[in-house]
This record gives structure tokens, sequence and C-alpha cells, in this order.
């Protein structure tokens, strides 16, 4: 189905940046970067995928039975998107907050062309009906300087630029956390994840220079610029929401936060802070239990186990507790049956997970949509990699409409104020790029 070539790359950095700034070209185009960060399960440290020869784009109905169809007659790399309003389909709940973006529910592709990268070595997977294109295009690539990113710069800025605002302002937020604070106290939930959206209105930005400010700011393992037709993400996402390589599940969600300091005492102070801050800890285990009863109704009897709990990795503007937890998949279970079981992830929901989710939509004031959900990819033989939707920025250029989100995970120890602060923290990345 599809020819496969290998080839040794000179100088892989320069590479990179000359594939993705080639593919500007494209309707479709999914860039998946672990920005060569040290990441227990990576496969790739890049991957190209571009130009759809068959795609899948539906509302939350019956989606996750539509992506296994999808899924199970294309049998080759798919690409695409998991927005968190397919709670939809998963549950009883429903969406119904505002919605400026207007992104699909459910999109991916499958690309006519693929590009994988590891180290020096690249392996162009193109379909049949294009691999003549194979060696005129690395070619083409090779010879392409990074457009003048002086020359994006100056479109960018004579490009309309609108004010950040708050969809919710500090007053409200804070009365709505008491709001979710109450709802812990009366034994309702244990923990929920609360967003806010901060957007721009009549905008036009450059996606390819935003997503490459964004990315040299973190350099996360999960970064992902995605391009659907009008819609776009720009994503310096840290967290992998679900991993499936044969029969082995691997999950590992993000619950703790802390600044990092330019003082190296003081930013091992910090980290070390964070490792055995109660509260904070607290979140990730709530969320570890929750992840592990979700693999528990797909898994084989006794294989869910916890690899790391509350380890503290350290990315380029935070502190972060990550944990992983593994399973090993029950027989038979298709792998879309894996997403479905365990989605929306619980480091952006809650615990219980439907009471949490409920709260959620009556306390927030704008459809999260793509925001909190996952972006991935499937191969041939049915693996996948997921990262879940965080510290990104959503773009519909058509609508001219900027937005991105940004939340914390609320528990009884929870201090409004403070709550508030971590999310100013969380956005500083994003605002920096868009201002």
């Amino acid at each position: 189905m599809r020819s496969v070539k290998q080839f040794t790359l000179e100088n892989p950095k320069d590479f990179k940046q000359k594939l993705l700034h080639w593919s500007r070209q494209f309707q479709e185009v999914a860039w998946l970067d672990s920005n060569d960060y040290i990441q227990k399960h990576g496969e790739f440290d890049a991957l190209l995928a571009v130009g759809a020869f068959t795609a899948i784009k539906t509302d939350y109905h019956n989606a996750f039975d539509k992506l296994q169809e999808y899924q199970e007659t294309t049998k080759d790399w798919i690409f695409g998107y998991l927005s968190y309003d397919l709670k939809n389909d998963v549950e009883k709940l429903s969406s119904n907050n505002f919605d400026g973006l207007g992104f699909p529910d459910l999109y991916f592709f499958q690309p006519q062309k693929l590009f994988l990268l590891k180290g020096e070595h690249l392996e162009m997977h193109y379909l049949r009906m294009v691999d003549d294109e194979m060696e005129d295009d690395l070619v083409e690539i090779k010879q392409s300087a990074p457009a003048s990113v002086q020359q994006e710069k100056v479109e960018e800025s004579s490009a309309k630029t609108s004010k950040i605002q708050a969809r919710t302002s500090e007053q409200n937020y804070l009365e709505k956390v008491g709001q979710m604070l109450k709802h812990i106290q009366r034994g309702d939930i244990y923990e929920a994840n609360f967003c806010q959206e901060f957007f721009s209105e009549n905008r036009v930005i450059d996606p390819v220079q935003v997503f490459q400010d964004l990315n040299a700011i973190s350099g996360p393992p999960f970064a992902t610029f995605l391009r659907l037709e009008e819609h776009y993400l720009l994503s310096a996402s840290p967290e992998r929401y679900l991993k499936k390589t044969g029969s082995k599940l691997i999950s590992q969600p993000i619950k703790g936060t802390a600044r990092r300091s330019e003082d190296s005492e003081e930013d091992s102070k910090i980290a070390e802070n964070l490792k055995n801050d109660p509260k904070e800890r607290s979140e990730n285990v709530m969320i570890v239990d929750l992840v592990r009863n979700d693999l528990s109704r797909i898994a084989k009897k006794g294989s869910v186990e916890v690899e790391e709990l509350c380890r503290v990795y350290h990315f380029k503007q935070v502190h972060q507790l990550i944990s992983t937890i593994s399973a090993e998949l029950e027989e038979n279970i298709p792998p879309v049956e894996a997403l479905r079981v365990t989605f929306p992830m619980g480091s952006m929901t809650g615990a219980p997970k439907i009471s949490a989710m409920k709260i959620i939509e009556e306390l927030e004031d704008a459809k999260r949509g793509l925001y909190s959900g996952a972006v991935g990819y499937f191969t041939p033989n049915g693996d996948f990699d997921f990262n879940v939707v965080i510290r990104s920025i959503l773009y519909n250029s058509e609508k001219e409409y900027v937005s991105f989100s940004v939340g914390g995970a609320i528990t009884a120890q929870s201090i409004p104020e403070k709550e508030y602060e971590e999310c100013l923290l969380k956005a500083k990345a994003m605002r920096q790029v868009l201002s």
C-alpha cells in the first residue's frame, strides 16, 4: 500500500525546520515533535503527515464507532484528534457552552505522504499513487530555506491583531472555584479540573511561526502542529494521554505544577518542595487511581501497574509531577475501544469522572472542544500514541478567532487565589507568543 524509502540525514535539526516549512503548501498537516526530550516510551523524534487521501470528520454522535470503522477499513497510518466533547458519545452528557472556534468533534485523515525521523534516520512512507514524487520532494525540502522567518514576521506584524481577553473575569473565576469547593465538601466529587478560556477575535496569525515561537519557549515532548483545512492546533503539550504498543498500554497523567527559577539552588528547592507537597501529590494520586480503574476495564486481570508515581519532570518553564501507569490489553479488544473506555483522560476531568464532567460543564464559560482532548496517530497494525491537548493555541483562520485555555485541579485543599495564579503561570507562554 505504501512505498518506503530510507535516508541518512547530515543535519537532522536543520532538516526538521525545513520539513515543517515545506508542509505549508498542504491543507492537512500533522507535525509531532518530541524536541529530543528524554521521555520514557518515546518512539520517534518527529513525524510529519501531509495531504489527505481519505478523511473522517464528524460530531460526537457514534463518533468512536465511526472512528473504529475508519481505522479498521484503512488499516493504514491515520492522524487526527479527539475533542473533549466526545464525552457526550461515551456518557449521557452534553456541551452547551459558548464555542467561538467551531471545530468538528472528531477529525482524522489518511496521509498521502509520511515522514518518520529518528536521530539521523529518515523514512518516507508514500502511498503508491504519489511515490514517484519521493525523490523530488526530498530535494525540494533540502533546498527550501525555512522561508525567510523575517519575512513571515513582517507579514504577521501587518496582519490583524487584537487584544487577548479572558472569557471569565478573575472575580467570577474565584466565585466558581468556591462553588466547586462546595461540591467537594458535599461529597459530589473529590477533585475536578476547572478551566478558563482566553481569546482574541478578528485576529490573523501566521500559525507556523506562532507554533515555532511557542515550541521554542517550552520544548515539550508532545509538541504538535496540526492543520485540518481552516482548523489549526499549535500545541506545546508535555503530557501523554495513552499509547498502545502491541498489547501494552501506557498512560502518563500530569498533576502537580511548580514554577522554575533561574537560580539553580532555588530551582532544586522548588522541585523538591513539589515532590513532597501533600496537596500536589494527592491530586496526582487521585488521577492515578482513576486511570487504573479505567484501564482495568479493558486490561488482562492483574496487569495494571504503576511504573512511576509522582516523579518530578523538568520542563523549560515548569516542574511537573508525572505518573506512569501500564497495562496489558485483553485479547480481542479493538484499539479504538481502549480510547473510548479511558476518554476523556482523568487528568482533565476529575474524580468521580462523570460527576466531575457534569460540574465542569455547569461552571465553565466556554466549550472545551479540542482543548483537553487528544491528538495523535494510529499505525497500520493498530498501535497508537496520543497526547493531551494542553498548553495549546487553537485558531480558526476562517472565523479569525484565536483561543487558548488553561486550568488546574481543584481539591479540598485548593485556595482559589492560588489556583488563579497557577492558571496565569500556565497561560504565560501562549500569551507571550500572541502578544
